[in-house]
């Protein structure tokens, strides 16, 4: 099985890749099947977080070279990559834009789309020994899987461009420091950890999630006065939902609310 699906208590989904497709890459059976996961998981609502890591010394290493190679013999390249970014793109939008909590559970090495995909988590957690890594230039391609819109968002920009163009490779340690990573810890620890956050982080009320992940998103490309309108737009739409009323009346009585119960 490429991907496997661990059904976890307090509204938690833990997805692990496989050892063959952590290590060997995506090619167009492995990425289809964890977009297929993926897309249940956005649409199942019993869950509230979605954790993701890989298996040994891989979390995801990208795109499979050996399919490349094939690719390029027979002509039909440019199909394979059109392909394969036309999958990988549209599930990392759905990601960035649902409701769902999704924390990388970085335990190995994260290159290529597989970076990408870790990127595009709303958590990092990764492992001393990771590594992150671009590595599209080594292959003579341009970056691809919403690196080169996530990553200066983290990092920065001039950093962004000096990881790229000096192919250079973090280490869990680099990546903590320059800001692609939110937590380090050892390996032994680091689903416990991860999971402790998409509770924590799923805890909140659907609303407060959705649109906070939206609104911070649209924050860096749109204008101060229209970034007030959309936030205008949601709290009001938010403010309709029982879990704002659950909310208020928490706050009132002086207890933690309850999200997420009619």
């Amino acid at each position: 099985m490429t991907i496997t699906v661990e059904h976890l208590p307090n509204s938690v989904a833990l997805v692990t890749l496989s050892a063959e497709t952590s290590r060997n890459g995506l090619n167009m059976e492995s990425i289809k099947s964890m977009s297929d996961v993926i897309d249940n998981l956005l649409e199942d609502s019993s869950i509230k977080s979605i954790v993701m890591t890989g298996t040994g010394k891989f979390f995801c290493s990208g795109a499979d070279i050996d399919s490349f190679a094939s690719a390029i013999d027979d002509g039909s390249i440019s199909d394979l990559v059109g392909g394969l970014t036309s999958i990988l793109h549209p599930m990392e939008l759905k990601i960035r834009a649902s409701e769902k909590i999704f924390v990388a559970a970085i335990n190995g090495s994260a290159a290529g789309g597989g970076l990408g995909l870790a990127l595009c988590a709303d958590y990092r957690i990764c492992v001393p020994e990771a590594k992150l890594a671009a590595a599209f230039f080594s292959l003579g391609l341009s970056p691809d899987g919403g690196t080169t819109w996530l990553l200066p968002r983290l990092v920065g920009t001039q950093r962004t461009k000096k990881f790229f163009f000096e192919n250079e490779v973090w280490s869990g340690e680099k990546a903590l420091e320059y800001g692609a990573v939110d937590e380090l810890v050892e390996s032994e620890q680091l689903l416990e950890c991860a999971i402790k956050v998409a509770e924590k982080w799923g805890n909140w009320a659907e609303a407060s999630r959705r649109s906070t992940k939206q609104l911070i998103d649209a924050s860096t490309s749109t204008f101060m006065e229209t970034q007030l309108e959309f936030e205008k737009l949601l709290i009001t739409n938010s403010s309709l939902t029982p879990d704002f009323a659950e909310g208020v009346s928490a706050f009132l009585e002086k207890r933690n609310p309850i999200f997420g119960e009619e």
